[in-house]
């Protein structure tokens, strides 16, 4: 439901919009194999639902990749669809059942996405730091694209952990005041 947007809900996505580009900075100056570039997104698809969950996955790629990381312009679309399937997944903001689970469900359209793009576009190579696995898997008889699907699954999955219990984290210390004026 999209509710009436106000200056709490254009906060927090801009909010989000820093934590995503710091988070992604992080990572690829530091040359991690996860991404840290969802974090905003998540929170954002969480409290306010899918479809604001996809406004700091574009925003933030568009200022990176404008930026710092040319790369993140074409994964564009993988912030979209993980903003939108978060939302749906957290739609009744149960945070604290199934963690694995649904950061497992959550990374799976996401990864399928970011393996076509880093197979197909890129060559198996981008800033991130696990471009040294799939190019490793990329010489044995799994080939390319299933070795970019099978190491950003697994890069995916835990960058997805990691944000998730950050976010409900951060989730479960705000204040039901703020989160009553986020839900309307």
């Amino acid at each position: 439901m999209l509710g009436k947007i106000n200056v709490h809900k254009i906060t927090l996505i801009a909010l989000a919009i820093v934590i995503n580009i710091v988070g992604s900075y992080i990572a690829l100056v530091l040359h991690l194999p996860i991404y840290l570039d969802s974090m905003g997104t998540i929170m954002t698809a969480i409290l306010l639902g899918p479809f604001y969950g996809l406004f700091p996955g574009v925003l933030s790629a568009l200022v990176t990749g404008m930026t710092s990381d040319i790369y993140a312009l074409y994964y564009m679309p993988v912030g979209i669809v993980l903003g939108i399937v978060t939302g749906l997944i957290f739609q009744r903001r149960n945070i604290s059942n199934k963690l694995f689970i649904k950061a497992f469900c959550i990374s799976i359209p996401a990864s399928l996405i970011s393996a076509c793009i880093t197979a197909n576009v890129f060559g198996g190579i981008t800033s991130s730091g696990s471009t040294m696995l799939v190019q490793l898997l990329a010489k044995t008889p799994l080939g390319l694209t299933l070795s970019c699907l099978i190491v950003q699954f697994f890069t995916d999955y835990f960058d997805r952990l990691l944000s998730l219990w950050l976010v409900f984290s951060v989730i479960k210390k705000l204040p039901d005041s703020l989160t009553n004026k986020l839900k309307n």
